[in-house]
Formats: structure tokens, sequence, C-alpha cells
């Protein structure tokens, strides 16, 4: 049995602020290209609750942000600088987890860690407002 789109959508929350706290645990450790990784997820699962309100669900990730900021984005329920933070979010991700040679600084690290509670914030806020 499918569970409804509110109990999805929180666990989805969930599954978010865990990768928050995997991120800043990394990025205190040290571990960078971890920490970067894990904020972006953080981002990517907030997405897919927000996209739940719509009955919109997807596996590419390149769907559900394309959707996200279609209809969440482009309509102005999010502000528009929301989608820097996304895109940036997913370039440096794939930097990290692909590119044999990249180094993460500590910076870029505390960059998309600053991105990923903040995107979060907005996202509870959002769907608290919705439900």
């Amino acid at each position: 049995m499918q569970p409804d789109s509110k109990t999805l959508c929180k666990y989805r929350i969930e599954r978010a602020k865990e990768d928050l706290m995997a991120a800043e645990s990394n990025h205190h450790a040290g571990f960078y290209k971890v920490a970067i990784n894990r904020s972006y997820y953080v981002i990517f699962h907030a997405i897919r609750a927000v996209n739940l309100l719509d009955g919109f669900d997807a596996s590419k990730h390149s769907s559900v942000i394309a959707h996200f900021n279609q209809f969440y984005v482009h309509k102005g329920e999010f502000e528009r600088g929301v989608y820097k933070i996304i895109d940036s979010a997913y370039r440096i991700r794939e930097k990290c987890d692909y590119s044999d040679f990249f180094i993460a600084s500590k910076g870029d690290s505390e960059i998309q860690l600053n991105h990923a509670h903040d995107f979060i914030k907005a996202v509870e806020s959002y769907i608290q407002m919705k439900f």
C-alpha cells in the first residue's frame, strides 16, 4: 500500500533533515566532498517533497529539478534565486562524485551546507502553509 501524499511528503522532509545532519558531521570532520554530496541530497529530497504537492514524482534528478523550477520557482512560489542554489548544488555534487581530481574546499562545503540549511527552512515553511 502506497502512503498518502502528506505522509510521503513528511518522510521526504525527514530524510532531507537526516542528510543535513550527515552533511554537517562530514563537514566538521573535514570530509568536504561527502558533505557537499549530502548537502545536495538535502535539497533534492526537499524538492521531491514539494513536487508531491501536485502529484509529481520521477527518478531522474533532472526531471525532479525541472518540474520544481517550472511549477514552483517560475510561478513565484519560491524566489528566483533558489534556481541558482539548486543548480550550483547539482553541479558541484557532480564534480565531487565523478571528477577524479576535483578538490573540494572547506569553503565550498560551507557554502553548500548553508544553502542546504536555507533551502530546507524555505521548503518546511512552504509545506506547512500547504497542509
